[in-house]
This record gives C-alpha cells, sequence and structure tokens, in this order.
C-alpha cells in the first residue's frame, strides 16, 4: 500500500497540473528565471536536434546565470549530478531529471524531447516490483482520489473540466513509464483508470462533460491497447483500439479520432497486414483533412512507409518516408506537439523508421545509410523501443551479411524484452531468427537459439 506522503506527492503533481502550475504546497522546482529568454539561439537549436539535451540545459543555465549547485538544490539533486546530465550528450536520460531542471530554467519541453512537463511524474522507481506497483497505483489513485471535492465552486472551468484535466495528467504519466516499466506491471492499473474514466463519462450531465471525458477515455484505451501489444496480445491490442477510435469519435475530436486509426494503422503494419494498414492510413487522412499539424502529417506518412514495407513495395515506401521527412523540416522549433501526441516527432524519428523499413524489406543500404541518424532514438531513454529499434539493425547487418554484429545486436536486444517480459521483442527477435537458416549455425547464432527458445511469454 502507497504510503501517506508517497500518495501526497502524486496527488499535489496532478493537482498542480489542472490548477495551471499554483503552489499547492509540495516542495518543487519553483522557476526563479531572471527575464526573458530567446530560445532560437543556433546553438540552443543544434543541440536539442542531435539529441544532447544537457547541453540545452547547460546552455539555459548560463543565460539564466544559474550555478550548477544552485540547479542541483533547486530540483533536489547534487552538483555533481548536474554536471554528469549536462555531459551526458547525445544519451539516454532520467526523464524526470530532466523535466525538473527544464522546469526549473523555463526551457520549452520540446527542447528536452518531452512534450510536456507531465514526465515529472514519471520518476525512476528502483526497488522490487512491489514498490514499483504500488507507485503505479499511487498514480492511478490521482484519478479517483476525492480532493476534486475541495475545488472551489467559483472555479471558470467546470468540475468536469477538473476531472478529465487531472485524469490526463495520470495517463501521461503512465504513457512516460511505459519505456521503463513492464506492461504487465502497468496494463492493471491503466485499465482501473480506463474503467473510471468510463464511469465518469456515463455518468456526466450534459453532452460538454461526456465529450471531454470520452476523449480522456479514448487515450487511456489506446495506452491499453499499446501495452496489449507489447505483451503479445494481439486480440486484446484490437479490442483496445477499437475502443480508442470509439470514443474519439463520441468526443467529436477529428485529430484524437485521427491518432487513434493511425494508432490502429500502425498495429497493423507492423502485424504484415499491410492492406488494412493502408485502408486506415486513408481513413485517419481524411479524419485530419487541411491544414493538419506538421506533426501529425510527419507521423501519418511514416505510418504509411511501414505500411507499404509491409507489402514489400520499395518505391511506396521510399516516397511516403521522403513525404515524412518534408514535414518534419516543417516542425519549428517551438512547436509544442498538439495532444494527444506525448513525445516530438523529427528527423531522427524519421530516419529510424526508415531503418524499420530497410529491416522489413531487406534492403541493408537503407538500415546502415539511416542509422546515425536514427543514433537520438538508439540513445533515448525509451529502452524497449530502442530493442527494437537495434532488431531492426540487426536485421540490416543479416542482410548485409554480418552474423557476428546481427547476432550479437540482437542479443542485447533480447536481453532488454526478456527483463520487461516484453512479448513483441521476443517476437521480433524470433523474426531475426528466421531471417538466418545454416544446417550448421554459428556459434553466436546457437547462443541465441539457446536464449531465445526457452522464453515462454
Amino acid at each position: 500500500m502507497l504510503d501517506e506522503p508517497g500518495m501526497t506527492r502524486v496527488l499535489h503533481t496532478a493537482m498542480r497540473k489542472v490548477n495551471g502550475g499554483a503552489d499547492t504546497g509540495v516542495s518543487a522546482c519553483t522557476t526563479e528565471g531572471t527575464g526573458l529568454m530567446s530560445w532560437s539561439s543556433q546553438a540552443i537549436r543544434e543541440a536539442s536536434r542531435v539529441g544532447d539535451y544537457g547541453k540545452v540545459v547547460k546552455l539555459a543555465r548560463a543565460i539564466r546565470r544559474v550555478s550548477q549547485k544552485q540547479l542541483g538544490e533547486a530540483c533536489g539533486t547534487s552538483q555533481s549530478a548536474v554536471s554528469r546530465l549536462e555531459k551526458r550528450g547525445a544519451d539516454s536520460y532520467d526523464t524526470a531529471q530532466l523535466a525538473r531542471a527544464a522546469q526549473h530554467l523555463q526551457i520549452p519541453p520540446h527542447l528536452v524531447g518531452l512534450a510536456d512537463h507531465t514526465a515529472a511524474l514519471a520518476v525512476k522507481v528502483e526497488g522490487t516490483d512491489v514498490e514499483r506497483r504500488n507507485f503505479l497505483a499511487g498514480a492511478a489513485a490521482v484519478a479517483a482520489a476525492p480532493a476534486f471535492a475541495a475545488f472551489p465552486a467559483t472555479r471558470a472551468q467546470p468540475a468536469d473540466g477538473g476531472q478529465a484535466a487531472t485524469l490526463r495528467v495520470a495517463t501521461s504519466a503512465f504513457r512516460r513509464m511505459d519505456g521503463s516499466t513492464a506492461s504487465r506491471l502497468l496494463v492493471e492499473p491503466v485499465l482501473a483508470h480506463l474503467r473510471f474514466a468510463q464511469g465518469l463519462a456515463s455518468e456526466a450531465e450534459t453532452k460538454g462533460q461526456r465529450v471531454r471525458l470520452a476523449a480522456v477515455g479514448s487515450e487511456v484505451a489506446g495506452l491499453a491497447a499499446w501495452l496489449s501489444w507489447d505483451m503479445g496480445d494481439y486480440g486484446s491490442a484490437r479490442t483496445w483500439y477499437g475502443s480508442a477510435v470509439k470514443a474519439a469519435r463520441s468526443a467529436a475530436n477529428p485529430l484524437l479520432t485521427a491518432y487513434q486509426v493511425g494508432s490502429l494503422a500502425q498495429f497493423e503494419a507492423h502485424a504484415g497486414n499491410a492492406s488494412q494498414a493502408l485502408d486506415l492510413c486513408r481513413a485517419a487522412r481524411k479524419q485530419l483533412g487541411a491544414g493538419r499539424p506538421h506533426i501529425a502529417d510527419a507521423w501519418l506518412s511514416s505510418v504509411e512507409a511501414l505500411a507499404h514495407a509491409a507489402a514489400r513495395d520499395e518505391a511506396a515506401a521510399d516516397a511516403a518516408l521522403t513525404a515524412a521527412a518534408r514535414s518534419a523540416e516543417k516542425i519549428t522549433d517551438d512547436e509544442s506537439p498538439p495532444w494527444p501526441w506525448v513525445f516530438t516527432f523529427n528527423d531522427n524519428k524519421v530516419a529510424a523508421c526508415r531503418v524499420s523499413c530497410g529491416a522489413r524489406l531487406g534492403i541493408p543500404r537503407w538500415v546502415s545509410g539511416a542509422q546515425d541518424s536514427a543514433g537520438a532514438v538508439m540513445t533515448a531513454g525509451h529502452e524497449k523501443q530502442r530493442a527494437l529499434l537495434a532488431l531492426d539493425v540487426a536485421s540490416g547487418h543479416l542482410a548485409g551479411g554480418r552474423l557476428d554484429a546481427a547476432f550479437g545486436l540482437g542479443s542485447r536486444a533480447l536481453e532488454i524484452g526478456l527483463r520487461y517480459k516484453s512479448g513483441r521483442i521476443v517476437e521480433r527477435a524470433r523474426a531475426l531468427r528466421r531471417g538466418y537458416t545454416s544446417a550448421t549455425p554459428a556459434k553466436i547464432v546457437r547462443d541465441f537459439d539457446e536464449r531465445l527458445y526457452g522464453v515462454f511469454l
């Protein structure tokens, strides 16, 4: 059971989000900025583009005239920890530590790879599975806490608007924790969170209330689908994606509907159902209509590329990737991802998609040519996504005849999949193995087989 101080910290963080960042009495990184600041400098933009978020923090700290010691004290850490963060380069980052530093220095979240400051909820939970489950239960309990009763009756926002906002904060926290938490630990609190959101929507008294809460329910259902997919439960994944699309349509939100339909298309493309994936992509584009955000266009083009790759259509996949790159170039540095996107989308993500398409099409030059640009994704904090991309790179090595590189990288990715009990990663590892046929496999392949064949997830 989560202790009271732990529950209070999670709850108050969510309440601060609902109340526009107003102080609720919980110690946090209080901004002490020294005036207005321009985020358009070439140095900051370039550091952000290559994923060197530590350098972004360092440059912002220098402009703010804040010492490493002062920043560490403000964020509840040490000077040496700040120093390590600033020297990390294009490597993996502790999302919560990065979010606290960005919040204190008033850095726009997208410049450090975040969509908003809800990442502060996604603290790295160490210790036993019981402790991790307790934290997750605490995050879910934000949605059900009786704190709504304390909201002033004179609030400009309707009561259900406050509920929807708080539910969304908890959902964002769950989504960010996906990268470093086994889906089997996340799915239970996420489904409880979904049931609560659906219950609120069913009891809503006005159409406006139902619409706002339906949008929240759609986002949570989409997350449940993603977790089911990661666990290798394709039937449940389709069910929850269907629920997410239905709820988005009930919310009368074309952007959200397009996102959920596109997410289902992405799932079907990875599952090898190319025709269905392309039909869903067309439906998603129809929902978006004219004037769609650049990030939506870039992301959906990348999904189309995966669908064409599943259909073994190299030319169409290449054209879709080119379109995704053009749209990604139009995303400006000060353009935050629109909800429901949580993470930024840039040329590095397009490069990572080219790697994935190259792996599925058996085109080594696509994999090797895009690997450097995809490096920021390979070193990002989402460990499960890193493993999946590593397996795509391994497939490229295998197609190019580099056996040791392929199964060496594949073995490391498989270990991540086993650590998080990710059925999706394990199945990708099996696909890598199916790509190699020999009556007398090399030792590195036999070692891979020994690790893989004893797995039951």
